[in-house]
């Protein structure tokens, strides 16, 4: 028997990097994959692979920061799939630029996405894992939120929220067997860390003092990622809630 087989899984942000990695390790696994995206054609690339590897998935638009779309893509992906047994909210979104630099509207955006998305995605799953007495909750953070990160105030402050609203829900549906876990990515090679290089004066060299600060010599890869955040959402960390670890190739070392 597959870890996940029967198993509903939704990963937003499911067309893009860690995301799609994430999904493409679900599905190996015997899960039925939702891949939530605001970029339908990306998550139905995706879903597609899945599905030609002998996988179950489908795809399905969402714009998280709308709980309208959230709801009906939740409801459409229970109505397919089945019951919701494991979220990841992985979906994220981020500007680099110095505190002072930044503009209200971009704080709306970035609070958006990677707080207020999460919350909608969260209010509208939790209350029928609930009422199922089950549930595996992943949400993906960042290093950020532990360490601090220059040019990403907002996003870590974000991130942040996202560590201690993980914390707290851990302990609200501990009862409820639910278990809520964090993943934080270091550098980690994705779209998101090419834009970041391609806004430097030397890309190639900024690339290479990532790699040079990080203990394991290299990137983190999208692959990297889902194997921690998979570890989370199976039952082999049944008894693991409230946590926080932090893949990042040694780069953070966290308490």
């Amino acid at each position: 028997m597959q870890k996940f087989e029967g198993k509903t899984v939704i990963v937003t942000g499911g067309g893009g990097g860690i995301g799609g990695a994430t999904c493409r390790r679900f599905g190996r696994e015997g899960a039925k994959v939702a891949v939530f995206d605001l970029n339908l054609d990306a998550a139905q690339r995706v879903a597609a692979e899945i599905r030609e590897a002998g996988g179950q998935a489908e795809a399905f638009k969402c714009d998280i920061t709308q709980r309208a779309d959230v709801d009906a893509a939740v409801q459409a992906a229970e109505a397919r799939l089945g019951p919701i047994a494991v979220l990841v909210n992985n979906a994220g979104w981020d500007v680099f630029k110095p505190f002072v630099k930044t503009a209200p509207t971009e704080w709306d955006k970035l609070i958006a996405i990677n707080l207020t998305g999460a919350l909608h995605m969260l209010h509208a799953v939790l209350p029928g894992m609930a009422e199922r007495g089950y549930g595996r909750i992943v949400n993906v953070a960042s290093d950020a939120a532990r360490g601090g990160s220059s040019g990403e105030a907002v996003y870590s402050a974000c991130k942040g929220g996202l560590v201690a609203l993980s914390k707290t829900l851990a302990r609200e549906h501990a009862r409820h067997s639910i278990t809520v876990n964090v993943v934080c990515p270091g550098p980690t090679d994705t779209a998101l860390l090419a834009g970041v290089a391609e806004g430097a004066r030397d890309p190639a060299k900024l690339i290479e003092a990532f790699k040079s600060a990080i203990p394991l010599g290299r990137l983190g890869q999208p692959d990297d990622l889902a194997s921690a955040i998979a570890f989370f959402g199976s039952d082999d960390a049944s008894f693991i809630t409230g946590q926080v670890v932090s893949v990042s190739g040694g780069l953070t070392m966290h308490g």
